[in-house]
């Protein structure tokens, strides 16, 4: 066995950044009305205290992959490979991690909304 390099959260976060194409709460409103799945991946207590986003999808984030892996049992009817998949938590830093591990399921149009709905709470 072979020793594996250690790294902080920090290098793992820019690194799953670094493969994402992500938006602002803007363009993520845009691209859900033209296609694209909005996923609310926070906690039924953040949600609960922050408010909601119209239109988005809750699916929290520890079934996720499962539920938009195309090759999974416990798929959504959604998931496929070419989905537009816009990821966001309360402030982007979770949903970087999570849309990242859906590009790893080959899900390579997946992103996240940068600052996540607390950004999307300071543009109204």
């Amino acid at each position: 066995m072979t020793a594996s390099r250690r790294r902080s959260i920090d290098e793992v976060l820019a690194e799953a950044r670094s493969r994402l194409d992500r938006v602002t709460p803007v363009q993520a409103d845009r691209a859900a009305a033209e296609g694209a799945v909005l996923v609310d991946i926070r906690p039924e207590a953040q949600r609960r205290e922050e408010g909601s986003w119209p239109g988005a999808l809750i699916i929290e984030r520890n079934v996720l992959e499962w539920r938009f892996d195309p090759a999974g049992d416990a798929r959504l009817p959604i998931a496929s490979y070419d989905l537009r998949v816009i990821i966001f938590c309360s402030e982007g830093y979770t949903s970087s991690l999570a849309a990242a591990a859906l590009q790893d399921l080959g899900i390579t149009r997946a992103t996240d909304v940068i600052g996540g709905f607390k950004a999307r709470q300071g543009n109204r």
